[in-house]
């Protein structure tokens, strides 16, 4: 059982929040099952994840995510309906940690807190909406296989990311600021490439316009 360090706590909340803004069920799920499987000693605040109820809800409904994300249309409308619980959940997720890893004051104490609080707030929205901004561009597209390619890629970020916390958090903590980087990349050529067509309609339809003009003249 891999029993934590200060350090590695303060890693493993902020990753849980950013994880929580892509895959918030898988998420409590899989720290809870690590937890209720004696894979990791969790701190005192996050062992709640470990009960029998909550294993059972957020394991139902990360299959459920699972399908949805995989939907065009239907994967944006799940990450509008979540905003308001991704972000909240990953603010829990990184303060829960806390009373482990406070040994000081209790004014100290209640200031880390709310430090991690807003700390994974901030961390969860920023991953959320990475990943709600980059899937609507995605979604633009007409063919279904760069959504299916985006959703097994974050699939497969989550699970790793959590499988890694419990003894390389260092590296998981990597994975995801490349993941992050890669995703502003590619939201970058995203947004060139629609730009780039939005040009071209535009000009399309004044070529178009004049054209049709032209010929009104000539008929007259």
């Amino acid at each position: 059982m891999l029993h934590l360090t200060s350090t590695h706590v303060f890693i493993i909340g902020i990753l849980l929040a950013w994880l929580a803004g892509i895959r918030v069920y898988l998420t409590v799920f899989g720290i809870g099952l690590a937890g209720a499987m004696g894979w990791m000693h969790l701190p005192e605040g996050l062992q709640v994840t470990e009960s029998p109820w909550v294993l059972g809800v957020t394991g139902v409904m990360a299959i459920a995510e699972f399908f949805a994300d995989k939907i065009p249309g239907v994967d944006s409308a799940w990450d509008l309906a979540h905003t308001l619980l991704r972000v909240p959940a990953g603010a829990f997720l990184a303060a829960a940690a806390i009373p482990t890893i406070t040994g000081g004051s209790a004014d100290g104490g209640a200031g880390m807190h709310t430090g991690m609080l807003a700390a994974g707030a901030l961390t969860a929205l920023t991953s959320h909406t990475l990943k709600t901004a980059t899937r609507g561009m995605i979604n633009t597209s007409p063919e279904p296989v760069s959504n299916w390619t985006a959703s097994i890629v974050e699939d497969t970020t989550a699970v790793g990311a959590l499988a890694l916390l419990w003894t390389h958090p260092w590296v998981a903590f990597g994975l995801a600021m490349a993941v992050t980087v890669t995703v502003l990349l590619l939201m970058w050529w995203l947004w060139r490439k629609l730009s780039r067509l939005h040009r071209q309609l535009r000009e399309t339809f004044k070529d178009k316009l004049a054209i049709g003009a032209d010929d009104q003249s000539s008929a007259a």
